[in-house]
């Protein structure tokens, strides 16, 4: 196991285990984060509010791997994001969606790039659709109702 996967596995830990401040000794103070739902998000402070939002709005959070990647400076996981939407759901309006109490399986993957010992880049992709559909928040598409 080299450095990449070695900090995303840490990062992955601290963000399910809900430690956030953890993550301050893996990132780089400047660290680029992306999200399907926010975009860009600059620096190690707006990284951890993100992931602060998804830790608050679901309680059981865990990740269920089907596949790991690792090359010399990236590591990717490609899994299920599982939880249950115990609380508000902060969206990036500013507005939130009250908690459903539904269980949540989210197709996701998450990339990281490593320079000198930390995380200097972590791309977030999730389906926002299965996500809102199975939130109760809109109809699912007919593709995955069958």
């Amino acid at each position: 196991m080299g450095q990449p996967r070695e900090l995303m596995n840490k990062a992955t830990e601290a963000i399910l285990g809900n430690d956030l401040e953890a993550l301050r000794d893996l990132y780089a103070p400047d660290a680029v984060g992306v999200g399907p739902d926010v975009g860009a998000l600059h620096g190690i402070d707006a990284i951890i509010d993100y992931n602060r939002t998804m830790v608050e709005a679901f309680s059981e959070m865990s990740y269920d791997y089907e596949a790991t990647f690792e090359t010399e400076d990236r590591a990717i996981d490609q899994g299920t994001m599982v939880g249950t939407h115990t609380g508000p759901l902060r969206l990036p309006d500013g507005t939130s969606i009250p908690p459903t109490g539904k269980q949540l399986r989210v197709r996701a993957i998450d990339v990281v790039r490593v320079e000198n010992g930390r995380i200097v880049r972590h791309d977030f992709y999730y389906d926002q659709l299965e996500m809102l559909s199975q939130l109760g928040l809109m109809e699912a598409p007919a593709a995955t109702q069958a």
